[in-house]
């Protein structure tokens, strides 16, 4: 009995908390999770790449499962007007109020991992010139952005790719945008696009 006790003591301990869970427990073996993300425009699917950014998907990861994402918004949609295409989705750190929500430690910058801002890939934003300081926010290219790879300089850290949802992506490609005075930018949704929760899906059997 004693010895009984004594492994449910380990193996208990030896568990993660709650509060200690990040990314890296989560479907640890499988080096391509996906991410459902459930929005008011609807769901997209993403296949994460841990193979090419191991850091970067186990904070994504983290987010995920703590459920932090929930009730934040794509707080930028914004377009190349002087190209005339599409940019960036960029949301995961704001509330629907936009202000600024939870940051855990910025993470390192993964973007030479070989993957591109090619579009419909999510990447890993950061603020400003601070190549170092990603850590909630997230983006989906809109096209085929080469001017954010790394090249004399970093750039942005592609972490998967949508595999189910361009539709939604689109839709939400099409909100109506304006100068919103909190943030001091004018492509921010009129109507803020909320993420109402994101779910690991589970793991495909072999």
């Amino acid at each position: 009995m004693k010895k009984l006790i004594a492994f449910l003591a380990l193996f208990i301990f030896s568990q993660p908390t709650f509060a200690e869970m990040n990314g890296k427990f989560i479907q640890k073996n499988n080096l391509f999770p996906r991410v459902q993300i459930h929005t008011t425009k609807g769901a997209i699917v993403v296949e994460l790449d841990r193979s090419r950014a191991p850091l970067t998907v186990n904070n994504f990861l983290t987010y995920v499962i703590n459920k932090d994402y929930n009730g934040s918004v794509f707080h930028r949609v914004e377009r190349d007007e002087v190209n005339e295409k599409d940019f960036v989705i960029q949301g995961g750190g704001y509330d629907k109020e936009y202000d600024g929500m939870f940051e855990r430690a910025p993470i390192f910058n993964e973007s030479g991992n070989g993957l591109k801002n090619d579009m419909y890939t999510i990447a890993m934003a950061y603020q400003d010139s601070k190549p170092h300081s990603g850590t909630r926010q997230f983006f989906f290219n809109m096209d085929n952005n080469d001017h954010l790879n790394p090249g004399s300089d970093w750039g942005f850290a592609v972490f998967g790719s949508v595999v189910e949802g361009y539709e939604t992506l689109d839709a939400i490609m099409k909100v109506e945008t304006d100068y919103n005075e909190k943030l001091g930018y004018t492509f921010i949704p009129k109507e803020p696009v909320v993420i109402l929760k994101m779910e690991v899906l589970k793991e495909p059997e072999l």
